[in-house]
């Protein structure tokens, strides 16, 4: 059967189903009422059978696999000249780490007997959610900006997905979304906003679902590493998907008793895009004052769950730091020289990494990860 849902701020629960809400009428975020854990030791990483890809983390899902292509077990590639390892996330189907999302989101929507999803999406969730919803036989709307990137805009519609351009900002974008998923017949205003329109809200932000699939970054990371946990993980901050799915995910681990440490979690935003980094007290743009609509990816200002985010940074004594043009641009050229074409909000991190270390923030020796989260292809 599956997972009903819970708030975990005032303790509602919600039945499994395809109006279920997309949020407590408190506001809060929801998430799966079940929380599996393995049992034993784990195998190493040469014994698992990973034919499954991110499925083989199944006892740790509270999701059945109904959709998928065996994604996962992305490449963790050591990267001398940045002294770190790269985990190569842009080597998914559609080609971004947001493919995890979409395998265990859909795998969701199947369990509920949902036929249409809708999603609001800058064009990497959206072309993953469009490009999962085809495999699972059903149908998508996916809100995107105006100026979405024609390679984005392709992907979605070549999997005969219906994508909604909005004017305006990503905001207005999810707003018009969130009037879609309501419909005529949305609750009160004290009421938890029902998936009662257009469609299942397949949200990467909101829905636990696809956090259930972010988390296995975790788990394939510390698998690749022998079991072992990193000093210090430098990943993307837009809504933070990834971040905290890698949060969720070592948190399990340690809980197994699996690990027995959880690495620092140490967030990248881009400059003028920067609310945690903001609420950290930090710089939100650079030296010059400026902002950057480079890293397009993760210019959102107001993250769906940024109290989660803050507070998995300080549980982890981690950070955030907002990154200009000119380091994205240099990382950028440094990552495509070394061969690793990826898109330009994929060079935000790595371009943190740099500004961490010279911070002080990461000591030379450290051991650390970043994950390249999306392909160069989607830059056209």
């Amino acid at each position: 059967m599956p997972s009903d849902l819970v708030c975990p701020d005032c303790k509602t629960v919600y039945e499994a189903g395809p109006s279920e809400p997309w949020r407590c009428a408190c506001g809060h975020a929801l998430e799966f009422l079940d929380r599996p854990h393995p049992e034993g030791d784990p195998l190493p990483v040469s014994r698992l059978d990973t034919t499954n890809g991110l499925w083989t983390f199944f006892e740790f899902l509270p999701i059945e696999r109904h959709v998928t292509f065996y994604e996962g077990f992305t490449p963790l590639v050591t990267a001398p000249e940045w002294d770190a390892s790269f985990k190569l996330e842009y080597v998914f189907p559609t080609g971004s780490f947001k493919d995890r999302g979409a395998t265990t989101t859909l795998s969701r929507a199947m369990e509920l007997g949902v036929d249409r999803v809708i999603e609001d999406s800058s064009g990497n969730a959206g072309a993953a959610i469009a490009t999962y919803a085809a495999r699972a036989g059903i149908e998508a709307d996916i809100y995107v900006p105006a100026d979405v990137k024609q390679s984005k805009l392709m992907m979605i519609q070549r999997a005969d997905a219906r994508p909604v351009r909005i004017e305006g900002c990503r905001e207005e974008v999810t707003a018009a979304c969130l009037d879609a998923v309501e419909g005529d017949s949305a609750a009160s205003a004290d009421g938890p906003p029902y998936q009662t329109g257009e469609g299942w809200y397949a949200s990467h932000a909101w829905n636990p679902a696809f956090y259930a699939g972010t988390m296995t970054f975790a788990f394939e990371v510390a698998a690749q590493r022998g079991w072992t946990v990193p000093d210090a993980l430098v990943l993307p901050i837009g809504h933070g998907t990834l971040f905290l799915g890698a949060y969720r995910g070592f948190s399990l681990l340690n809980e197994a008793g699996i690990v027995d440490r959880m690495p620092r979690l140490l967030g990248a935003q881009a400059a003028g895009y920067a609310p945690i980094v903001d609420a950290l007290g930090g710089k939100t743009t650079d030296a010059d004052g400026n902002t950057t609509s480079l890293a397009d990816g993760i210019q959102i200002a107001e993250p769906a769950r940024s109290s989660e985010i803050l507070t998995a940074i300080e549980a982890t004594n981690g950070d955030a730091i907002a990154v200009g043009s000119d380091p994205i641009e240099t990382a950028l050229d440094r990552l495509h020289r070394g061969g690793f074409y990826v898109e330009p909000t994929c060079a935000v991190a790595p371009a943190a990494l740099r500004e961490y270390r010279e911070r002080g923030t990461v000591a030379a020796d450290d051991d650390v990860v970043v994950p390249l989260t999306g392909t160069g292809l989607k830059t056209l």
